[in-house]
């Protein structure tokens, strides 16, 4: 991982262009991505068979939707962006162009480590700019919904926790803490898979979802056993979920901050990170 940086402090762009095309999660349909060097901060997205200039990617672009990450980008949509955004932050990129050409992003093995492998094929530039801007918390925020809570309190680095509680034996509790660096996100968080349940699989096909999961790209749950061992760490469940947190944070940039979260989800994700863009705003305001 000698090609990953230490840290978020600097800005980093690809080395060259990188394409990887798979089946979609929920579309079931084939899609292609290419990833691009990038002269402007953020991620950008624009289509290939589209005219538009790119998009930069922000909070205020997420909607509600069931099971992943869906933008509205003008006239169009793009879903299931978490896995590959957790991917080009949690390497520490923060200059990237993404060329789509549907309208969800594939799964491929249901992680980020396609991405990252991805990635490290063209390696990563660095760009002698002005230092990386992290979402600076300057006081403590707290953000419940239902019985879900994620919160962020000041810190000198980024620091996750994310705790889960299922009521399936084989998951149950679980709990996974990491100070958060581009090698220990590719080590502890890239590989965890997507997981699901297997007496919620009728309903969310009748409900047009998961056309595309597959034993090859999903961790399935049946109570007190796996349909598809092994897993890859005994808590696979709980760092995919702060894997899940990494992509939806990419959206205003990985913050200075402790968080954690309890039972988290997309929505709350999102909820944290429009909170967060609204505080530098504010921020920026005063300067």
């Amino acid at each position: 991982m000698e090609w990953l940086p230490e840290n978020y402090d600097d800005c980093w762009t690809l080395g060259g262009v990188v394409t990887r095309k798979g089946v979609c999660l929920h579309s079931g349909q084939e899609s292609e991505v290419i990833l691009r060097p990038f002269e402007k901060v953020g991620f950008y997205i624009s289509w290939e068979s589209r005219s538009e200039p790119p998009i930069r990617l922000n909070p205020d672009q997420v909607v509600n939707s069931q099971l992943c990450t869906t933008l509205v980008l003008g006239k169009h949509s793009l879903s299931t962006v978490e896995h590959l955004l957790a991917a080009l932050a949690g390497c520490g990129l923060t200059h990237v162009h993404i060329v789509v050409s549907g309208n969800e992003i594939p799964v491929l093995d249901g992680s980020s480590m396609g991405w990252v492998e991805a990635i490290e094929e063209v390696g990563i530039l660095h760009l002698d700019t002005s230092k990386n801007h992290f979402p600076v918390v300057k006081k403590p925020l707290v953000i419940h919904k239902g019985s879900s809570l994620i919160t962020a309190i000041p810190s000198e680095s980024c620091y996750l926790i994310g705790m889960i509680d299922f009521p399936y034996p084989a998951i149950g509790r679980q709990q996974f803490s990491l100070e958060l660096t581009p090698r220990s996100f590719v080590k502890h968080l890239a590989p965890a898979r997507t997981f699901g349940f297997k007496d919620q699989i009728d309903h969310l096909i009748d409900a047009g979802l998961i056309k595309g999961g597959t034993l090859n790209n999903s961790l399935v749950c049946d109570g007190n056993t796996w349909l598809n061992p092994p897993l890859r760490f005994a808590d696979e469940p709980v760092r995919h979920k702060l894997l899940d947190l990494v992509g939806d944070l990419a959206l205003v940039g990985l913050p200075k901050a402790q968080v954690l979260v309890y039972r988290g989800s997309h929505a709350l994700h999102a909820e944290l990170a429009e909170t967060l863009s609204k505080e530098m705003s504010l921020n920026r305001n005063l300067l």
